[in-house]
């Protein structure tokens, strides 16, 4: 009995490490979906969207965003932040957004979710700036690349 609470315990810290990284990436899907769908309506803060009308009309007409898959590549340990780094990678297909500009506005606003989605799960939105850029965990810190559009 002993033996089996020794051994049980010696895997604590690695299924607790992959529950932490199973919820960023549950939550991170969510995020891409919300700023997916936020994209999709054209809701805009105030400020984007003034923006968005002298400078992507197209984006202030809707348009359909699907989220076609979402990975993450470890980067290891960042002594800056004493957490591991992940960088999540959105992959979307909007095939009515051509402008290679109008793409990148869509996709910061799906990473947007993505990292703000993250610090509220975990409850780290002190730790980070207005962007929630980088987004932390209990025991990572998460950044997003640039979604690939496929």
């Amino acid at each position: 009995m002993a033996v089996s609470i020794i051994v049980l315990l010696s895997f604590f810290p690695y299924v607790y490490e992959i529950n932490e990284l199973n919820t960023c990436m549950t939550v991170a899907r969510n995020g891409a979906l919300e700023g997916a769908l936020m994209d999709s309506f054209a809701v805009y803060p105030e400020d984007k969207y003034e923006f968005y009308m002298k400078e992507h009309p197209r984006l202030k007409s809707g348009t359909k965003i699907v989220i076609v898959k979402i990975d993450y590549k470890k980067q290891g340990f960042d002594t800056k932040y004493k957490r591991n780094k992940i960088k999540i990678n959105v992959y979307a297909s909007a095939p009515s957004l051509r402008n290679p500009g109008d793409r990148d506005c869509a996709g910061d606003r799906i990473n947007y979710y993505v990292r703000k989605d993250i610090c509220e799960a975990f409850k780290t939105e002190n730790l980070t700036n207005l962007y929630y850029n980088p987004a932390f965990s209990d025991k990572y810190f998460i950044t997003t690349a640039e979604v690939n559009w496929v």
